[in-house]
């Protein structure tokens, strides 16, 4: 009866542990379902989410975009300094919180719908630039 009860007592920690995922692993799953679930979405006038990931091993959140329109071009990017402006939004979301608390770095990578695979703009962000 003891060893039943140990039994069972033993099995209910394994699997109340094994429920139980870290922020990281969290972080990677939600970021798979987002991608599955909704890239690629259009979010705003010329720009579309292609897809979101999660870098375990460098804690990085990585953002890839399309840009089409008038915003798909180099020289109008840069004159809209884009990271300062995605420093603030960064520091302004509440729903990176999270994230921002744990330390992770977050990159954002916008592509060219002209120049199919052109890299137009990359911003990575670590703590020391949101802190």
């Amino acid at each position: 009866m003891i060893k039943k009860k140990l039994f069972f007592a033993f099995a209910a920690v394994l699997l109340l542990s094994a429920c139980q995922e870290s922020l990281e692993q969290r972080c990677a799953r939600e970021a798979m379902e987002y991608s599955k679930k909704n890239c690629p979405a259009p979010i705003a006038k010329g720009v579309t989410i292609d897809s979101m990931s999660f870098d375990v091993a460098t804690h990085t959140l990585i953002y890839s975009y399309t840009l089409d329109g008038v915003i798909d071009d180099t020289a109008t990017i840069r004159k809209n300094n884009p990271r300062e402006q995605m420093l603030q939004q960064l520091k302004n979301a509440t729903a990176m919180k999270p994230y921002r608390d744990a330390g992770y770095n977050f990159r954002y990578t916008y592509y060219s719908t002209k120049h199919k695979g052109q890299k137009l703009f990359e911003a990575t962000f670590q703590e020391k630039d949101y802190r």
